[in-house]
């Protein structure tokens, strides 16, 4: 069985963007929903799984999730905007 990587971007319950990774994108976002996913997002619940983008590499993944995360946040709020693009 091959294990992905995700990176994944939440929207905060006050407007605010959450960015991070996981191998399990259900579990993740239960997680914060309960307090134990980010001292960041503990406070600003629910949370809502809104972007998610898949990889084969972990490497590749946090590269990818650090580029996300120094993006402005009209960048980040263009790409969840932004049509999935096909498999």
């Amino acid at each position: 069985m091959r294990r992905y990587h995700y990176i994944y971007v939440l929207r905060c319950a006050d407007g605010t963007l959450y960015t991070g990774y996981t191998t399990d994108l259900e579990a993740r976002e239960a997680a914060h929903n309960t307090g134990r996913g980010a001292k960041y997002t503990r406070g600003r619940r629910p949370v809502t799984l809104v972007y998610s983008e898949r990889f084969r590499s972990l490497a590749k993944a946090l590269r990818r999730e650090y580029a996300v995360k120094q993006l402005p946040r009209t960048a980040k709020e263009a790409l969840i905007a932004a049509p999935a693009s096909a498999p």
